[in-house]
């Protein structure tokens, strides 16, 4: 069974979907029509702007989303004796025919959008909201993420536990569950510092990661309200196949249900190591990542069976 896979904030790179922009038709028309909704031209940074450009929220989330789901509409209707269908068949990914999908943070709108649930604009609408209201929440107050290496979940999570309890230094919590041994804490700065520090203690390798803020996390909760009545308002239909959402690393098919799991999102971690296994679990023996960078690829390798075919086109 195919599980395919769209990344998340952190994949961005000058030049993203250009290729795709140049030479299918198809592609042209969805940047383009990206661009319209937008209001601005999004196309001419992902293609020439610097990597600090790209870096901005309200750029990078609707960038990924864009470059994702061309290339998922790109292997459903563009001809297969295309350059770019030639391309993905050398890769060994015949088409967009998913049995799941998921996708890494932002990476579930992609999905969710790829497997029918909602419309390209839609998708992109709720994509452009939600960077800004996170961008917003991130210049309320200043707070940060780090990567933890080397430890239990258990350990990382009872770590944030004890920083946030004692409360002089703010919070902090397991927000990125990649894999294991891989887990990312956020939160306000001190706090952040603190639980490093402590999880250093204990044999961790602690790897301070250079975002905007302190996304999954308690201090999104200005996101969450702002973009609730936009989710809410949001046409979401039965996707074509089950959609593994972040919060519950749980299919999903419910339309309400999505909605709910959309929301609480922003302030809840990123179960992604518990999607892979549990997708696993369900019979995927094929992971195809679309998006910019090789990261889920990355991840699927240390947590899917050896045997399993792991794969990606960008």
């Amino acid at each position: 069974m195919k599980a395919f896979v769209f990344p998340g904030q952190g994949a961005q790179f000058t030049g993203m979907g250009k290729e795709l922009y140049e030479n299918e038709a198809l592609a042209h028309d969805l940047f383009e029509r990206a661009n319209d909704i937008l209001g601005w031209r999004i196309s001419d940074v992902m293609f020439e702007g610097s990597a600090e450009d790209l870096k901005q929220t309200k750029v990078t989330q609707p960038a990924i989303f864009i470059h994702s789901v061309v290339l998922a509409k790109c292997l459903s209707e563009c001809s297969p004796e295309s350059e770019f269908r030639k391309k993905a068949a050398e890769a060994g990914i015949s088409g967009f025919n998913p049995d799941m999908v998921a996708g890494h943070s932002l990476g579930e709108f992609s999905a969710l959008t790829a497997a029918g649930a909602l419309s390209f604009e839609e998708g992109l609408k709720l994509v452009a909201k939600r960077a800004f209201a996170m961008q917003k929440a991130c210049e309320i107050k200043p707070s940060t993420m780090a990567a933890v290496l080397k430890l239990e979940d258990k350990v990382i999570e009872d770590a944030c536990a004890e920083i946030s309890s004692k409360g002089d230094a703010g919070v902090v919590v397991a927000a990125n569950y990649n894999s294991h041994g891989q887990v990312v804490i956020s939160g306000d700065i001190d706090a952040v510092a603190a639980a490093g520090a402590l999880l250093k203690e204990k044999g961790g390798r602690v790897v301070p990661l250079q975002v905007g803020g302190a996304f999954h996390s308690p201090l999104m909760d200005p996101a969450r309200v702002e973009l609730a009545e936009a989710i809410e308002k949001a046409v979401i239909v039965k996707p074509v196949c089950p959609v593994y959402q972040n919060v519950d690393a749980l299919p999903h098919t419910d339309p309400e249900e999505i909605k709910k799991n959309l929301l609480i999102q922003l302030t809840n971690p990123v179960k992604w190591s518990y999607i892979v296994e549990k997708m696993v679990a369900d019979g995927a023996d094929e992971f195809i990542e679309l998006g910019p960078g090789a990261v889920l690829q990355g991840l699927a390798k240390k947590l899917a069976p050896a045997e399993t075919k792991i794969t990606g086109i960008q």
